[in-house]
């Protein structure tokens, strides 16, 4: 009897309580492997951002000089005080340099002349030239004036340069930082807000270079995208989602538009190169063809996007507005579309940060050219953001470090704001059925 009850085989109740801890082992290792991943992202994501943020900082800041400028018409070479041209064609670097030689009389050789007017920036001619052709009168006066130092000045002054390093190891001499070291000492060399950052264009000199002109063509590129991609989208959703008859030809479209969604950015580069510049002859480097193109990438996006939109409104409000009367183009665009909105605006949004940080595409369309002037309208030659940033990375300058950091920082800046956006409309837009 005894052998007998030894031998009975276990219940299930039992098998499942033998195995209920090693299924809760296994739970609570699924459990911390998911926290370890998570806090292994947020310190890749944590370090990165401290990355940028601690190059680029600085950039927002610009070292700033006082020079005593007399504006000398014999120096300028102006003979006749109001003759524009005259003005307009002066030599204003001489006036500079004849600050600097009254500041430091002491130097005359030439080679100690030519690096002593290396320490103000070449923009500080073109103030002075702007300030004279503003107002005339300056002419034969003297004026204390703030001024832009150079690049490698500015990288001294914030302690990008270590000073206590040997001579040959640095890109400053003893004696530049001998002058230096007079406009601190003096209380006339000082770190100021960096507006050239914000107003200015780019240029090869790093005191000088500005993201104005990128931004200006990031906005008009995306204006363009915007005015394409959107009402293009909706309606292929819409058509796909309410009209379209469920057949191979539609599935077929179905398909190939999530594939779009997948193809990398470069090969609609190339598409737009080959098609909208070789083909139909527009414009390089314009915010036309780059927003035509970034369109192209979109598109898949937003109509998925909307196509989700359109699936979330439930049957019952399409029957509603057909049992009333209305026709399936009231149904569709008076009921159903006004409440699918707020996704579609969402999807949108997304699509338009996507396309704001793509540089691939429009790198084959030129938009890597060294711009300048503030694009003015779609078909001016422009660069947009991300496009500026590679070029200052690959820029040798100390100083193009900084300025490649706070470009990317704005951009995070942008992206983070119309992700935002796009929470916000969703949250406030939103309706649960």
């Amino acid at each position: 009897m005894n052998n007998q009850t030894a031998s009975t085989p276990p219940s299930t109740m039992e098998k499942v309580s033998a195995g209920m801890g090693r299924r809760y082992a296994r739970e609570r290792r699924f459990r911390v492997y998911g926290m370890l991943a998570v806090t292994l992202g947020m310190v890749f994501l944590a370090t990165l951002l401290f990355s940028i943020v601690s190059k680029g900082y600085s950039a927002f800041q610009q070292t700033y000089m006082e020079l005593e400028i007399h504006f000398d018409p014999e120096v300028l070479g102006i003979q006749d005080p109001n003759n524009a041209a005259q003005i307009s064609g002066a030599d204003y670097p001489g006036l500079v340099k004849a600050s600097l030689r009254a500041e430091f009389p002491e130097v005359s050789n030439r080679r100690d002349k030519r690096t002593l007017y290396g320490i103000v920036s070449s923009g500080a001619a073109f103030e002075l030239r702007q300030m004279v052709m503003q107002n005339p009168a300056l002419l034969g006066t003297t004026q204390r004036l703030w001024v832009l130092a150079d690049d490698d000045v500015d990288m001294l002054v914030k302690g990008h340069i270590d000073r206590n390093v040997e001579e040959s190891g640095r890109r400053m001499s003893d004696l530049q930082i001998g002058w230096i070291d007079h406009f601190l000492d003096a209380g006339r060399m000082e770190l100021r807000f960096n507006t050239v950052f914000l107003t200015a264009g780019d240029s090869r000199e790093p005191e000088l270079a500005g993201i104005r002109s990128a931004i200006t063509g990031s906005l008009l590129t995306l204006l363009v995208t915007l005015s394409l991609s959107f009402p293009i989208g909706v309606a292929a959703a819409v058509y796909l989602e309410e009209f379209a008859p469920t057949n191979r030809w539609t599935d077929l479209i179905e398909v190939n538009i999530n594939n779009l969604a997948a193809v990398p950015s470069i090969v609609f580069g190339l598409l737009g190169l080959a098609v909208f510049i070789n083909f139909f002859g527009m414009p390089r480097s314009a915010p036309l063809v780059g927003g035509m193109v970034l369109t192209l990438m979109t598109l898949p996006t937003i109509i998925i996007a909307a196509r989700a939109a359109l699936k979330s409104v439930p049957p019952s409000i399409r029957e509603a507005a057909l049992g009333i009367g209305a026709s399936k183009m009231q149904m569709v665009f008076h009921h159903v579309l006004p409440l699918a909105m707020p996704g579609m605006l969402t999807g949108t949004i997304i699509g338009m940060a996507q396309a704001l940080g793509e540089t691939a595409p429009l790198l084959m369309l030129g938009m890597v050219a060294f711009i300048v002037d503030i694009p003015g309208g779609v078909t001016d030659p422009a660069t947009v953001l991300p496009v500026q940033i590679y070029l200052w990375a690959d820029s040798p300058e100390r100083a193009f470090v900084e300025r490649t950091s706070a470009a990317i920082m704005v951009l995070l800046g942008f992206l983070v704001v119309m992700n935002a956006l796009a929470v916000l409309l969703r949250k406030r837009f939103e309706r649960s059925w």
